[in-house]
């Protein structure tokens, strides 16, 4: 039986060559490609795939948003250089069966492909024991959504608005978070806490 994949990546190159790599490998077969997050939906919807292949960086929607959408559809591998063990513990929520870097070879990427297909879990055992050693996010929800929010930019007032706070208490929400990252401004939690892949 030949096992359907979706390949969602916003570089085509890369897209490119992970197709032509995985249309080599037995049982395996390409069955479309897409280069944004949101087009991910719209693509299990027409091709029905077995497997669909998500990077996390994508534009119009991130593959870990993507995976919540599409998670009762079809099994999902992320496929990713961005090694942040926040999102290993985010992928295994949004119902992601396996979890790699970019730096595996297509042989590895064919067995996860594989072995989700047959019901199991494929993690890429260093990023397993990363998320592992960093814990739990220390950020409440609201602190998240505040802290993304002033990422994007957006003034205290801003926030305030969107989240339907006060911006006394939006400023609580930011310092909070900067007190439980180590951080010494709003710019560091940011850093800290996308490179953690909690936000």
């Amino acid at each position: 039986m030949t096992t359907r994949v979706l390949l969602a990546d916003d570089e085509h190159l890369v897209r490119g060559a992970i197709a032509a790599l995985l249309d080599l490998e037995e049982g395996i077969e390409v069955v479309a490609q897409v280069g944004r997050g949101d087009e991910v939906m719209a693509a299990v919807a027409a091709h029905r795939p077995d497997v669909a292949v998500l990077d996390i960086e994508m534009p119009g929607m991130d593959g870990l948003s993507a995976a919540e959408q599409i998670s009762a559809q079809c099994k999902i591998v992320i496929l990713t250089s961005l090694g942040r063990p926040g999102y290993l513990r985010r992928a295994m929520a949004a119902g992601v069966s396996g979890f790699l870097g970019k730096d595996a070879s297509a042989e590895e990427l064919a067995m996860a492909i594989r072995k989700v297909q047959a019901g199991g879990r494929y993690l890429d055992a260093e990023l397993a024991a990363a998320a592992m050693a960093a814990g739990d996010s220390p950020l409440t929800e609201r602190e998240r959504d505040a802290l993304r929010l002033a990422g994007d930019g957006a003034t205290i007032s801003r926030i305030a608005g969107e989240l339907h706070l006060t911006e006394g208490t939006v400023r609580n929400y930011l310092s909070s978070a900067m007190t439980k990252l180590n951080a010494q401004n709003r710019l560091e939690a940011i850093r800290t806490a996308q490179r953690m892949g909690w936000l």
